[in-house]
């Protein structure tokens, strides 16, 4: 799957590397008609203080969040996003237009200068991610509530048929051959990942509100599940997990008196919890970026004449397709691939990992 994805997006590219410099030749900030294709792509990724629902006639919908700022001179401000719409102060706060601040809110002193006020806004991300959560919450506690209302014999339907179908899934298929012989001890925590994971990508893979927010493809979000699953390995590692690590069944010279093993093995706490925050990051960033892609090809090339316009609007609609049912199959394997990672490692952890589970 990683070598069609790494074809399609080098395909998008030899097909977008002569396009580009001609809508971007002589204006690279705005490209052709006032198109850029930088600006759409880079946009798609960048977090808002409200979140953009629609264009209906001359009118743009949004949905205007809670900006929470705290100044070291006025103390804390809680006011609506929209008084900062269209380049507007409110209460000595705007939104920076340029420089390092680009997009963030900032704060005018009275001696004109431009600070970066502390910042505990609800952004259009951070409002995806709480509106995912709660998808997550009312898939899990609508299951729950059906069982506490019947009997163990009844048979489940509904949302309690799918959500056992998938739980007892992940939990014979993933967590017990990862884990081991400990796997009840960590299914609540996996299984939390992986429903987390997954209706995150698949709600970034729906194009109108309230979903089309990448959330997995940021990777403050990914660091966070990384680091989660890094407490976990070792906070519950065994007393053979660190010895393995600070005293390896090595030769004696690779240990004393320099400690090249243990110094090898102690810098793979880290680097495993990396793999897993770029992994979950990168993929779910390029998919995006190459469905956004895709889809600018049409804009790009809409003043090259007809017969160029239109063979490329079919191509690019096609390949956009592709990519996104191609997407919905990552969406699903990238969840699965960072809760068997995160299996995998914890049960190395365990001193007994080398068992395997009883059926």
């Amino acid at each position: 799957m990683r070598s069609v994805r790494e074809y399609i997006i080098s395909v998008l590219l030899l097909v977008l590397l002569p396009v580009l410099p001609m809508s971007a030749a002589d204006e690279p900030e705005t490209g052709r008609d006032g198109f850029s294709a930088k600006d759409v792509v880079l946009g798609h990724f960048e977090d808002s203080y409200w979140w953009h629902i629609g264009t209906f006639g001359d009118r743009d919908v949004a949905l205007y969040l809670p900006v929470i700022l705290h100044s070291k001179a006025t103390g804390w401000h809680c006011f609506s996003s929209r008084n900062l719409r269209d380049g507007a102060s409110y209460e000595g706060f705007s939104i920076a237009t340029e420089g390092k601040y680009k997009g963030k809110a900032v704060e005018t002193l009275s001696d004109g200068s431009v600070v970066r006020p502390f910042d505990v806004s609800i952004t259009r991300l951070v409002a995806a991610l709480l509106f995912n959560s709660a998808i997550v919450l009312a898939l899990v506690l609508g299951a729950a509530r059906w069982y506490r209302r019947r009997k163990i014999t009844d048979t489940p339907h509904g949302l309690a048929a799918l959500m056992e179908w998938a739980v007892e899934t992940v939990e014979d298929d993933l967590i017990k051959p990862s884990v081991g012989e400990n796997w009840r001890r960590f299914a609540p925590f996996l299984l939390t990942v992986f429903f987390f994971i997954l209706i995150n990508n698949f709600m970034s893979l729906v194009p109108f509100f309230p979903g089309g927010v990448n959330v997995t493809g940021n990777i403050a979000v990914t660091f966070v599940l990384a680091l989660a699953s890094f407490i976990v390995i070792n906070l519950f590692g065994g007393r053979t997990y660190w010895k393995d690590i600070f005293w390896p069944e090595v030769p004696a010279w690779l240990k004393v008196p320099v400690p090249l093993i243990p110094l090898i093995e102690f810098v793979g706490i880290f680097t495993k919890p990396f793999a897993l925050m770029i992994r979950l990051f990168a993929n779910m960033l390029a998919g995006h970026a190459a469905i956004i892609c895709l889809i600018c090809v049409i804009f790009i090339t809409a003043g090259m004449g007809v017969v160029m316009s239109t063979s490329m609007t079919v191509v690019s609609l096609l390949f956009a397709v592709f990519m996104n049912a191609l997407e919905v199959l990552v969406a699903f394997l990238q969840a699965y691939v960072f809760t068997m990672l995160s299996g995998v490692f914890i049960g190395l952890a365990q001193e007994d990992a080398g068992k395997k589970v009883k059926s």
